[in-house]
């Protein structure tokens, strides 16, 4: 199926068009049938003669009714734009034109209608509707001329169309999900239905989607489908689809909600835009009304130029680079011009000149958005937003100052700057603490800050550190005795010869070691410390149990501390310390045998 949407002003033959065209009416409300204007979108489709299937779009003219025309067109890819023969161009002509062009339309048709009611003019009016649309993505569009009230030229409108919809470019279906709703209503005996256009993805019965809209978002499953009133088990795009959801209130869904595959996209509620179409920025008003798909916001608008502006919304949208957004004044009925979203997460704007150096930025920010921009902005951003921004990351770009580590991609230079930062941070460490072991993972990341502390593995690797036991050295450097070294050679020396001859406090304090000197040592494997401030040397364990092992079994405190030569200082939590080795065991409370 495609989906085709009208266009053009009040009164010009929209709706009567469709209805020739289908035979189904598209006006659904009674008050639209009773006054003959349509005031809300309609519904319905046909086959063409070569088979393809049409669901056509019928949109409000009247200006009161702007929002809704929006809401009908954001959706559509192919739009057909009506003028009458007998009125020509109107005033509404252009907001719909302003509108088609805002949303980048590029295939469809211009539809000169009620030919019937003035032949001489049809020529004029084709002209006058071609020199309009210049510079919109319909200024080649084919043009065709009907008399719905005489059944005239139907057949080459068919014709045309079919020509039209075979150049329009095929969607994929195995994108993520994304159906801006334009209507909810409730069928006894099925529950709440949704409907909407499909234009990239595929839905199926039992599907698990996200229902988002102002309010929040909640999961929700896809109990059946339909298309043209036909009950269907999956369908992908383009399609006009009636999605029936369980456990769900009408009145809790909106038009401008939106159903999502799970996890798949993003919201925000500011974005900057460039500017496609209308006044410059810095002439429109700061509060306009923003349309995205079905959806309609307030926002705030402020320029950061010309042609580049953030906008704060006043409720999340789900939007992502590269999406079009159509603005309009809230009061008045009119169009204020395009544009396209360029960032969903902009930085904050607080020195002075920030405005026009984020302007700068964004003017080299291709139209769809960027990845590599993306990270450059940040400094490093991980894969899986960049997906949820709708863009691939099986590789980085040939030439871009970004590599991939872990999971993220980092720009070149903020890796640089942080690696430099670690650096200096480690050798500072070292300057003014040799004795440390060096600076540890939580300092770094202090250190660093976000983004940086976040990719550290890569800066540590980039920094050219060295990791031992959670802490960071500069190669060649930290970790080591320093000035300490002699004390604690000499102090081994002393072990060596006795083993259990642990120093007392001012021994070890006429040796220069204190507990830093002691805790350095510890780290290196070069002293054992048992409880107590026992120093010992960490061969000590192995030789007090040879010497445990020549004692008859088992054997008291007294027994050990005497094959020791050593004091009750040493030899009671040295005994607990091959306790806790399950080397020995205790058998009573003064007893004890080694574990064979």
């Amino acid at each position: 199926m495609h989906v085709v949407a009208t266009a053009g002003h009040v009164d010009h033959g929209k709706s009567t068009l469709v209805r020739a065209l289908t035979g189904i009416e598209p006006d659904r409300w009674d008050e639209e049938k009773k006054r003959g204007l349509t005031i809300d979108l309609g519904f319905a489709w046909t086959e063409l003669p070569s088979g393809t299937h049409v669901a056509f779009v019928d949109v409000p003219g009247h200006e009161r009714f702007l929002g809704n025309m929006l809401a009908g067109v954001g959706p559509a890819p192919v739009v057909c734009f009506v003028v009458a023969a007998d009125e020509g161009w109107q005033a509404q002509s252009g907001d719909h034109r302003d509108a088609v062009a805002a949303l980048g339309i590029t295939d469809g048709l211009i539809v000169v209608t009620k030919a019937d009611r003035a032949r001489e003019r049809v020529d004029a009016v084709v002209a006058q509707a071609r020199a309009e649309l210049a510079g919109t993505g319909l200024a080649a569009a084919p043009a065709v001329v009907v008399s719905a009230q005489e059944g005239t030229g139907l057949d080459e409108f068919r014709a045309a169309l079919d020509a039209v919809l075979t150049r329009v470019r095929a969607p994929d279906p195995s994108a993520r999900v994304r159906l801006w709703i334009d209507r909810a209503f409730t069928i006894s005996g099925a529950g709440t239905v949704v409907t909407g256009t499909l234009t990239a993805g595929t839905l199926r019965v039992g599907d698990r989607v996200v229902l988002r809209g102002p309010a929040g978002e909640r999961e929700v499953t896809v109990r059946s489908l339909q298309s043209q009133n036909t009950s269907v088990r999956e369908i992908g795009p383009t399609n006009r689809v009636a999605v029936n959801l369980r456990g769900l209130d009408k009145d809790t869904i909106h038009r401008g909600d939106v159903l999502l595959t799970p996890g798949a996209w993003p919201t925000t509620d500011c974005v900057e835009v460039r500017r496609d179409r209308g006044a410059a920025f810095t002439e429109v008003p700061e509060d306009v009304v923003v349309h995205a798909g079905t959806a309609g916001a307030g926002a705030h608008l402020r320029p950061l130029g010309e042609d580049h502006a953030r906008l704060q919304l006043e409720h999340p949208l789900t939007l992502v680079p590269g999406d079009r957004l159509v603005l309009r004044y809230p009061g008045a009925r009119v169009v204020v011009g395009g544009a396209r979203v360029l960032d969903v997460d902009p930085p904050r704007l607080e020195r002075r000149g920030a405005a026009a150096r984020e302007a700068e930025r964004l003017a080299a920010v291709p139209e769809t958005g960027d990845p590599v921009a993306e990270t450059v902005k940040r400094g490093a951003i991980p894969e899986a937003r960049l997906r949820l921004l709708g863009w691939d990351t099986s590789a980085v770009p040939a030439g871009a100052p970004v590599h991939a580590a872990d999971g993220w991609w980092i720009h070149e230079p903020a890796m640089d700057r942080w690696a430099a930062q670690l650096r200096k941070a480690a050798e500072t460490l070292h300057a003014r603490e040799p004795l440390a072991p060096g600076l540890s993972r939580g300092a770094a990341a202090t250190t660093l800050g976000d983004p940086g502390a976040k990719v550290l593995p890569a800066v540590i690797a980039r920094a050219g550190l060295e990791e031992r036991d959670g802490h960071l050295t500069v190669p060649g450097r930290g970790g080591g005795l320093g000035a300490a070294e002699a004390a604690i050679a000499e102090l081994e020396s002393r072990l060596r010869a006795k083993p259990f001859a642990a120093p007392e406090a001012y021994e070890l304090d006429a040796l220069g070691l204190g507990p830093r000197e002691l805790a350095a040592a510890l780290r290196l494997g070069r002293l054992l410390r048992l409880p107590g401030d026992v120093v010992l040397l960490p061969t000590a364990p192995a030789l007090a149990m040879r010497e445990l092992a020549r004692l008859p079994q088992p054997f008291t405190t007294s027994q050990a501390r005497q094959a020791w030569g050593t004091t009750r200082r040493v030899a009671i939590p040295l005994l607990e310390h091959l306790d806790s080795k399950g080397w020995t065991r205790r058998e009573d409370g003064s007893n004890r045998s080694i574990v064979r």
